[in-house]
C-alpha cells in the first residue's frame, strides 16, 4: 500500500529539516514526510563546528558572501539575496535559539552546543506535525503522471512535489542519475595536509599567520593566507583548508603528492626579511639567536627554522654572515614542504561535485528537466570553505524551496 502525501523531503540532514518547518509553518495543511536513511538524523549538525555547531557566517553583503564558494559561486548570488546570514539569525532566534558572532566571523549558538540546534529542529517538526521517518533508505525514484512515487526498504509512497537534501550521498546520485540528471563525480574538498618534515616534527599546537601556495604545472595559482596549525600529522588550519577546497579537483588529480611553498612571515619578501635580519644583526649583534624569536614568529617555530638555515644554538648574531642571513630569510619566506597524502578535517567530510548546477533553475531550486522535483545542500555541486557557510547554503535553498512550493 502506498502512502499518499504532498511533500517528501528525501535526506534527515539540515537543509531536510530547515525546508521542512519553513515550509510547514507557511503552509499547515500539507502533509510532509521526511525520509532518513539511518537510525539517526542530523548527525552532520552534530559534529559540525567541532560539536558546537557552526550556523552561518558573519557577512552580511550577498556578493562578499558568495566568495567563499569555490563551487556556487556565481549561482548563490540571486538565492543570497532572497536569504542570507542576518535571515538565518532571525529564523532561530525567532524558534529561541540564541546566536552569537565570535572574532572570526563565525556564528555558533550562545550554548556553544551542537545539540541546541538539533532540539530545535526536533521540536520543530513535532509542533508543525511533520513526519520524520527514519530507517527509510530510499531504493527507488519514479515519476508516474504528475506525481513521485518513492520507493524504501519500509514502504512505499507517493507525492506532488520531492526534495532531494541527501549531501554527498552516491547512492542518491545514482537514482538522480536514472532520472537523467549529470552528477559531476565527487571529489574531497575541507582537508588537511599529511607532512612529514624535520622542521615541524615536533611543533603539534603552534599556530601563525602565513601564506601558502601550491608549487605546480598546472596553470592554475592555488594561493591563499590565513592562520596555519602544525599538527602530528602536517599542516591544517583556516589557509590549508581553503587551499584544499579551492583546489579540491586539482589536488584530485595530482593524486594528493605535491609541493606547498609556506611563507610564516604572511606577505614579506625573501628580500625584505633579509634587511629585516641585517637590522636585528646591528641591534641584538651580543645576543645568540636563538634566546629571543623575532619577525613575530612564535619562539619554537623560530628556533626550527634557525636549525634548518644552519644556525648553532650558541651562535650570536654578530658572528652571523650575509650569506646565513640569506639562508634564514629563504627558509622563512620560502619553505618548501613535500605533502603526502590527505586527511579528514575533524569529522566534517566536504566534497566538490554534485548535480550539475546548469540543470537547476535557483529562482526556486527546481529542476530544470522535472517539476516539483526540487534540491538543496550539498547534493548539488556547491561547497564552501570552513567557517558555517556549507550551512548557509543549506538554509537559503531549503528557505526558497519552502517559498517557491
Amino acid at each position: 500500500m502506498r502512502q499518499k502525501t504532498d511533500v517528501i523531503i528525501i535526506g534527515g540532514g539540515a537543509a531536510g529539516f530547515f525546508t521542512a518547518i519553513s515550509l510547514a509553518e507557511n503552509k499547515p495543511d500539507l502533509k510532509i514526510v521526511i525520509l532518513e536513511r539511518s537510525s539517526e538524523v542530523l548527525t552532520k549538525v552534530r559534529v559540525s563546528g567541532g560539536g558546537r555547531c557552526n550556523v552561518t557566517h558573519a557577512e552580511f553583503i550577498p556578493k562578499e558572501l558568495t566568495q567563499n564558494y569555490p563551487r556556487g559561486k556565481k549561482e548563490l548570488l540571486g538565492p543570497f539575496h532572497t536569504f542570507m546570514t542576518g535571515d538565518t539569525m532571525e529564523w532561530f532566534e525567532k524558534r529561541g535559539v540564541a546566536l552569537k558572532i565570535e572574532e572570526d566571523g563565525r556564528i555558533f549558538p550562545e550554548s556553544n552546543s551542537s545539540q541546541t540546534i538539533i532540539d530545535c529542529f526536533l521540536n520543530e517538526t513535532e509542533r508543525l506535525n511533520v513526519d520524520v521517518l527514519k530507517n527509510h533508505s530510499v531504493k527507488k525514484i519514479e515519476k508516474v503522471k504528475e506525481h513521485w512515487n518513492i520507493v524504501t526498504e519500509k514502504g512505499d509512497f507517493s507525492s506532488h512535489k520531492l526534495v532531494i537534501t541527501t549531501g554527498s550521498n552516491a547512492k542518491v546520485w545514482k537514482l538522480i542519475e536514472v532520472l537523467g540528471h549529470t552528477i559531476v563525480p565527487p571529489v574531497p574538498s575541507l582537508f588537511t595536509f599529511n607532512i612529514q618534515d624535520s622542521r615541524i616534527k615536533d611543533l603539534p599546537g603552534i599556530a601563525t599567520q602565513a601564506s601558502v601556495k601550491v608549487i605546480s604545472e598546472n596553470k592554475n595559482t592555488l594561493e591563499t593566507e590565513g592562520a596555519l596549525l602544525i599538527t602530528h600529522w602536517g599542516l591544517s588550519g583556516p589557509a590549508i583548508l581553503k587551499l584544499s577546497a579551492w583546489g579540491a579537483r586539482d589536488l584530485n588529480e595530482l593524486d594528493y603528492q605535491f609541493k606547498i611553498k609556506v611563507n610564516w612571515l604572511l606577505d614579506i619578501s625573501k628580500e625584505e626579511a633579509f634587511e629585516k635580519l641585517k637590522e636585528l644583526k646591528e641591534t641584538h649583534s651580543k645576543q645568540t639567536l636563538f634566546k629571543y624569536a623575532q619577525l613575530e614568529v612564535p619562539k619554537r617555530l623560530w628556533q626550527s627554522l634557525l636549525t634548518a638555515s644552519g644556525i648553532d644554538e650558541t651562535q650570536k648574531w654578530a658572528e652571523t654572515t650575509n650569506k646565513q642571513l640569506q639562508k634564514i630569510a629563504e627558509q622563512f619566506t620560502q619553505s618548501i614542504f613535500q605533502v603526502n597524502g590527505k586527511s579528514t578535517f575533524k569529522e566534517e567530510f566536504v566534497t566538490a561535485g554534485g548535480i550539475d548546477l546548469k540543470e537547476i533553475n535557483f529562482k526556486n531550486y527546481q529542476s530544470k528537466l522535472h517539476n516539483n522535483l526540487y534540491f538543496a545542500g550539498e547534493v548539488l555541486n556547491i561547497d564552501a570553505i570552513t567557517g558555517g557557510f556549507n550551512f548557509q547554503n543549506a538554509w537559503t535553498g531549503g528557505f526558497i524551496i519552502a517559498k517557491s512550493i
